[in-house]
C-alpha cells in the first residue's frame, strides 16, 4: 500500500507547488544532453543508442543506489520527489487553461500566443476550432506522456522507473524526429520511448474511454487509432477524442506546410470547452487510477495478513 500513498503524496505535491519556476531537473538534464549530443552525434543508430545510454542510465542507477543506501523514510522521501518531478498535471492545466479562456473572450490572437507555448505547429494561420483542437489534442497526447506514464511505471519500478521514463520520454522530445541530423542518430530515442510508452498509452485510452463516452471512446480507439503515424499517440487521442464527444485531427500546419492528418473523434467541433473538459478527463481519470492503486495495496496488504 505504500507504493499508492507515495504516488497519491507526489499527485498532491504536484497540485500544490506545480512545476519547480527555477532549477527544474529536467531543464538541468536538456542542458547535459546537449552537451552529450555535441559531442557524441554520428550519422548512426550505434552512435545514438551509445548516447541515449550516457545520458540516462547513470542517473537512474544512481538513484538506485542512493535508495537502497538510505533509511526506508529517506528513500520514501526521495521516490515522492522524484515522482513529483515527473509529474506535469498542474504544468499542463496552467497551459491549457489560458487557450480556453482566450477563445472564451475571443482573444484568438492570444489564444494562439498561448496554445503556441504546448504545441510544436505553426499557430499563427489557426482558426478558433483549430486553436482548440491543438490544445485539446495536446493535454490528451500529454496525459500520457507528463502523467499516466510516470505513475505507471512508478508503480512497477519505483522511483528509478518513473526516472527512467520521463528521462526517455525527453529524449525523444529532443532527438526522436525524421530528419537529417536525426534520422538514425534519433532511432534509438524514438524506439525506446515508443517501447516504454506502448502499456501506460493504451492504460490511458482505457481510463479516457471509462471517464467519458466509453462506447464511442473504444469505436474510435480501434477505427482510427491505426491511421495515425504515432503507435501510442494515436489509441491515446483517437480515444480521448471519442470519450469527450470532439472531432480532432484533420489538417494542422508545420513549419508553413499543412499537413493532412487522420481524422479523431466523432461529434462536436473543437472549442473552449472542449479543452476544459479534456483537463477535466485527465483529473478524473488520475483519480481512476489512485483509487485502483489503494485498492490493489489494500487487497495486496490484507493477503499478506490473512
Amino acid at each position: 500500500m505504500s507504493t499508492a500513498l507515495l504516488m497519491i503524496a507526489a499527485v498532491m505535491l504536484d497540485k500544490l507547488l506545480g512545476e519547480p519556476r527555477r532549477a527544474h531537473p529536467l531543464v538541468a538534464f536538456g542542458r547535459v544532453v546537449h552537451g552529450i549530443e555535441r559531442r557524441m552525434h554520428a550519422d548512426t543508430r550505434w552512435a545514438g543508442v551509445l548516447a541515449w545510454s550516457v545520458a540516462v542510465l547513470p542517473s537512474v542507477l544512481l538513484l538506485w543506489v542512493l535508495q537502497q543506501a538510505m533509511p526506508i523514510w529517506a528513500s520514501r522521501l526521495i521516490a515522492v520527489l522524484t515522482l513529483y518531478f515527473t509529474l506535469g498535471l498542474r504544468s499542463l492545466g496552467e497551459h491549457a487553461q489560458p487557450v480556453a479562456t482566450a477563445l472564451q473572450s475571443g482573444e484568438l490572437d492570444a489564444a494562439r500566443g498561448a496554445v503556441g507555448r504546448m504545441v510544436s505547429r505553426d499557430t499563427a494561420a489557426l482558426n478558433t476550432h483549430q486553436v482548440a483542437a491543438a490544445a485539446t489534442e495536446s493535454v490528451l497526447e500529454n496525459g500520457n506522456d507528463a502523467v499516466f506514464g510516470a505513475l505507471f511505471w512508478f508503480a512497477l519500478l519505483g522511483a528509478p522507473g518513473a526516472l527512467l521514463y520521463r528521462l526517455a520520454n525527453t529524449l525523444d522530445a529532443m532527438w526522436g524526429y525524421r530528419t537529417p541530423r536525426y534520422e538514425r542518430f534519433g532511432w534509438a530515442a524514438a524506439r525506446i520511448d515508443d517501447v516504454l510508452n506502448y502499456v501506460p498509452a493504451r492504460l490511458t485510452a482505457f481510463t479516457y474511454a471509462l471517464c467519458g463516452n466509453f462506447n464511442r471512446a473504444l469505436r474510435c480507439w480501434r477505427e482510427q487509432a491505426p491511421q495515425w503515424d504515432s503507435p501510442n499517440a494515436g489509441p491515446v487521442m483517437a480515444a480521448g477524442a471519442g470519450a469527450l464527444d470532439v472531432r480532432l485531427g484533420g489538417a494542422a500546419p508545420y513549419h508553413g506546410v499543412w499537413e493532412e492528418r487522420p481524422a479523431l473523434g466523432e461529434g462536436d467541433p473543437p472549442s473552449a470547452e472542449s479543452i476544459s473538459r479534456a483537463l477535466r478527463l485527465l483529473r478524473n481519470g488520475v483519480i481512476v487510477w489512485l483509487t485502483v492503486a489503494l485498492l490493489w495495496g489494500f487487497a495486496i496488504h490484507g493477503g499478506l495478513h490473512a
